[in-house]
């Protein structure tokens, strides 16, 4: 009997190996991934390898399915999943599960100087796509505000490029955990939307190495990002999406970037340069790049039989080609391939938590001064409140819809009048809230099929809507204002740029009248970019509202009637006028075609000096400087001191600055850290921010907060060696709360 079961045991373990063995190596996921790339691509045919490395649909491209191998469904946007649209056309494809929680848009992420909120924005939006299934989310997007009037701008993640990195980075490692890629973009120097196309920016190498790269090679390098995701424009004459020096010498050679680079859509306009000079999937609007063609026709694109036909002509080998499609293979085993990705969430409770906490933590309380006795006019009292007139289209109109690519359709956006009507209605039986429009800026009532909700249709003149809201406000205890920008275009919006920096739709008028007749003005501007305000000195109260999504609402009432206390802080600087900032003062925005009418040139002569480099740099004073964001609490810092007095160039140093909350009320506060090069051969920004976070604090409690550089806080990229270098010499560190507050300095040097 022993031996009967043995004999039976011998045979079952013989034909499991035997199984096991069979079982292609790209299948076992035990086996390391390079070693299942190259088994998959010795298996393909020329004709699947081809495949892989384009579109097959508007947002799809395919797997292999001979190999099982899976297609591969990519979505916008930054903010929250895109709903689905039809194979072939952009128009909606009329499903009923694909709505989506809206996350605040990434200026807010970045207003909230906080690399935990980017982290919960990941893993949430991961587990919305997932659900969806999607496999790559087109986000997040990191190119630098560099013109206030960028269209794009509210997609974006402001000026500097440490904060950029630092909110990126997690951003991308969260979302990735959920087994969905993230495809940071636009690489780069994507700076403006007008003239997208043509635009060839003329750029020193070292501001494109200190300012416009930094943030995605630490999305490469530290956020070990899946995909980047090529830009429109040119740099040197060549298309960023097959450009030779930018993907093959930078990002796949100095970086060693190991994933893939993805084409914005049309964004291919040659094969040859495709073939060689890094461009790895192709997707587009049509079969010609950006220009109408034959619809459905995908095997047209620059990679597919133009490519396929230049190899079996001798022209090129498969080398380029295998190169290209082990990247792919690699996304596949990453995302597709990769049997342990959970299933997502979709709308969930939690989600909507999360996108209400990021929203919270980045709201900016711009400016808080009382309008009678000596407190601040915020927050207001809820259960003391008798009337409020709320004034203003941004009050009513759904902000989620619009925009470009990002636009969404989302299962619920609670509107601001909404939010603060149901904060009231818990607290407070004896509320009025009243309404007048104020100003009419947009009564388009559906965008790519998505519709905005309630009515915002209005016939009548500026004049009468603005008498109106004069009238109601002599009677109101409290005037809130909703104004800003919205997401049409030449707004905030993919496309164009803004055609101005002062507020559209007379809205200066509207709030110069409201501030005659009540003193207890509230201005909420609801924006991704800053406007002019020259009535700012008229109005007690200002908060930065931005895109919030979802929840917006219930979050602008959560500042507003103080059960959160802000502690967002701008992450751009606010120019009092346009020419206060760099691009527009040496008059280089936004360029000038050549004499042969081919190449559309953007110079940026203001060169490492964007946003407060250029202030600082000019001795001007903004209407609010980069960092700045009020609190309903007060701080204190104090005894900064350093680890050591001198280091080498290996050596980190560590700042210490001790933190008081010296108010009435549980807040945070955003330790900032930016370094001053006391002598350098070469001219250097008066300071730059180097380091910061954010700490939490009752009233009454102190922390130590400990901030930590190395030499690449202390570095400069000398162009004419092309390289980072960081000098010996004496250095200082000016620690505070916003770049125009900085009163604790700490002087070091660099052996």
């Amino acid at each position: 009997m022993i031996k009967k079961l043995l004999a039976i045991f011998l045979v079952t373990t013989s034909a499991m190996t035997a199984v096991a063995q069979s079982v292609p190596v790209y299948l076992d996921e035990t086996k390391p991934i390079e070693l299942r790339v190259e088994d998959a691509l010795s298996r393909m045919t020329l004709d699947e390898k081809i495949a892989v490395i384009h579109a097959q649909s508007k947002f799809s491209s395919p797997g292999v399915k001979r190999l099982g191998l899976p297609d591969f469904w990519t979505d916008d946007g930054p903010h929250g999943v895109r709903p689905d649209v039809l194979w072939d056309k952009w128009e909606q494809a009329g499903q009923t599960n694909d709505s989506c929680v809206a996350f605040p848009a990434l200026t807010c992420l970045a207003a909230s100087w906080n690399p935990q909120m980017a982290r919960l924005y990941g893993v949430s939006l991961g587990e919305e796509g997932r659900y969806r299934g999607k496999d790559m989310i087109l986000a997040p997007g990191v190119n630098i505000n560099r013109t206030p009037l960028n269209g794009r701008n509210f997609e974006y993640m402001g000026e500097d490029p440490y904060l950029t990195s630092r909110i990126a980075v997690p951003y991308i490692q969260g979302l990735q955990s959920t087994g969905v890629s993230a495809c940071v973009k636009h690489y780069a120097l994507n700076n403006d939307e007008e003239n997208r196309f043509f635009v060839n920016v003329v750029v020193s190498d070292r501001a494109l190495h200190e300012i416009y790269l930094p943030a995605f090679k630490a999305a490469v390098k530290e956020g070990g990002t899946w995909a980047v995701m090529g830009a429109y424009n040119k740099y040197k004459t060549q298309h960023l999406c097959h450009n030779a020096i930018m993907l093959n010498k930078i990002l796949k050679g100095d970086w060693q970037f190991d994933g893939v680079v993805v084409s914005d859509w049309g964004g291919a306009h040659n094969t040859e340069e495709a073939i060689t000079n890094g461009l790895d999937m192709e997707f587009g609007s049509w079969t010609n790049g950006l220009t109408d063609g034959s619809s459905n026709a995908y095997n047209n694109y620059f990679l597919s039989e133009p490519y396929k036909k230049l190899i079996k002509e001798g022209k090129y080998t498969e080398k380029e080609l295998n190169d290209k499609v082990r990247r792919v293979l690699r996304l596949f085993f990453r995302t597709t391939m990769n049997r342990n990705r959970a299933q997502g969430f979709l709308c969930s409770e939690s989600h909507y938590e999360a996108a209400r906490r990021i929203a919270d933590d980045g709201i900016v309380l711009l400016k808080n001064s009382a309008s009678k006795g000596t407190e601040p006019l915020l927050p207001l009292n809820a259960k003391n409140v008798k009337r409020i007139l709320v004034v203003g289209e941004n009050a009513i109109k759904m902000m989620t819809v619009g925009g470009g690519s990002s636009s969404l359709k989302v299962q619920k956006e609670i509107l601001p009048i909404d939010g603060i009507i149901s904060k009231l209605s818990s607290l407070n039986s004896q509320f009025t809230v009243d309404y007048a429009r104020g100003y009419v800026g947009d009564t388009v009532q559906s965008y790519n099929g998505v519709t905005v909700g309630r009515s915002i249709i209005e016939d009548r003149s500026p004049e009468v809507l603005r008498q109106e809201a004069v009238e109601k406000a002599k009677g109101a205890e409290y005037v809130i204002v909703f104004g800003g920008l919205n997401k049409s275009d030449f707004q905030d919006c993919e496309g164009h740029d803004r055609k101005e920096y002062t507020l559209p739709y007379q809205q200066n008028e509207l709030i110069e009248a409201l501030a005659a007749v009540n003193n207890n003005i509230i201005y909420v501007n609801i924006s991704g970019n800053a406007v002019e305000l020259p009535w700012k000195d008229k109005v007690p109260a200002i908060i930065q509202g931005w895109y919030l999504g979802s929840e917006t609402g219930e979050a602008i009432a959560d500042v507003l009637f103080g059960d959160v206390n802000p502690s967002g802080k701008l992450p751009f600087t606010w120019y009092a006028k346009l020419d206060d900032c760099g691009a527009h003062a040496l008059k280089t925005y936004p360029g000038t075609w050549r004499e042969n009418g081919d190449i559309f040139d953007e110079e940026y002569k203001e060169d490492i000096y964007v946003g407060y480099r250029w202030t600082d740099k000019q001795k001007i004073r903004p209407t609010f400087a980069f960092g700045h964001g009020l609190s309903y609490t007060t701080f204190k810092l104090n005894n900064a001191t350093a680890d050591k007095k001198t280091i080498s160039i290996d050596e980190n140093i560590t700042f210490t600055v001790s933190v008081t909350n010296t108010g009435k009320r549980a807040g945070a506060e955003v330790v900032q850290l930016y370094i001053s090069d006391l002598k350098s051969s070469l001219p250097r920004p008066v300071k730059e921010l180097k380091g910061f976070q954010k700490v939490f604090l009752e009233p009454g409690e102190s922390k130590d907060v400990t901030i930590t550089i190395n030499k690449d806080a202390l570095s400069f990229y000398d162009d004419s060696q092309q390289c980072w270098k960081a000098e010996g010499g004496d250095f200082e560190a000016l620690i505070g709360t916003a770049s125009d507050n900085l009163p604790l300095k700490v002087k070091f040097a660099l052996k």
